[in-house]
């Protein structure tokens, strides 16, 4: 009974000092600059037409065929 006590109070003081430790850790990092630009900059033109064209095929799809019921 003591022992599951003593656990207990030792990781709800690690769970109190964590927030303690990591403010008061060195937070002061350099940022890299970037070495090459960015390929996938602008409106995706291609990606977009590929998008809407899977749309319009499944609408076409969807809607054609017969409109007459399958069930006698």
């Amino acid at each position: 009974m003591i022992i599951r006590k003593l656990g207990l109070a030792s990781a709800a003081a690690a769970l109190a000092m964590v927030p303690v430790a990591a403010q008061a850790a060195d937070t002061s990092r350099a940022s890299a600059p970037a070495k090459a630009s960015n390929k996938m900059a602008g409106t995706p033109t291609v990606a977009l037409g590929v998008a809407l064209a899977i749309a319009i095929g499944a609408i076409v799809i969807a809607t054609a065929g017969s409109s007459q019921p399958t069930s006698p």
